[in-house]
């Protein structure tokens, strides 16, 4: 019975591995985590679009480009021999990134509603758009990435358990220990480079 759901959800399990080693591989500041996270993206791009999680499967394409340009500007940095330099946003940041999540969030709710069988639009649009500021702030370095992910995750695991897809929910559930680990490890980083700077 169990082999039989690993043949039937190999895309599926392989997708929940390759993102896995993404994020370990992204709290240890390590590189490889960009090709991880674009392979795990193309898979998802066909599982999400299966399950009518429209936004989701978009959100999978700009993963893979946003996989590339993280790549470019790690790279960028490694090439330079510049030590991994963790930021923060101001608070005016933050609320202006909050606030164009949630403007894009109605609008595309709205637009789903009116357009396509998408099950629950406004959560689908909430975590695509949700994730696509945490992911450019993946790319910049900035800390408070990993309480965007936080929050993202957590709703994302009710919308996966909903839709059924539980080896994703899984994952989801792991994700919250390693962003409180990613969290803490990136913290440290940046408390590092200001103990040096003092």
């Amino acid at each position: 019975m169990i082999f039989n759901y690993l043949v039937q959800n190999w895309i599926e399990i392989a997708a929940v591995i390759l993102a896995i080693f993404y994020l370990v591989l992204a709290v240890k500041q390590n590189i490889l985590c960009w090709i991880c996270g674009i392979m795990s993206s193309i898979l998802y791009f066909f599982i999400m679009h299966s399950a009518s999680l429209y936004m989701e499967a978009c959100l999978q394409i700009f993963y893979v480009f946003m996989g590339f340009y993280g790549w470019s500007q790690w790279k960028i940095a490694a090439s330079n021999k510049l030590p991994f330099v963790v930021n923060t946003w101001s608070k005016s940041r933050h609320f202006s990134a909050i606030s164009l999540i949630l403007i894009f969030s109605f609008i595309s709710a709205l637009l789903l509603q009116s357009f396509s069988d998408a099950a629950f639009p406004f959560l689908d649009a909430l975590v695509a758009w949700g994730a696509v500021v945490a992911t450019y702030m993946v790319a910049k370095k900035l800390l408070e990435n990993w309480i965007y992910w936080l929050v993202i995750d957590s709703i994302s695991i009710v919308l996966f358990i909903s839709r059924d897809l539980w080896p994703t929910a899984f994952l989801f559930t792991i994700y919250i220990v390693i962003i409180i680990i990613g969290y803490r490890s990136w913290r440290a980083t940046l408390q590092g480079k200001n103990a040096v700077s003092a």
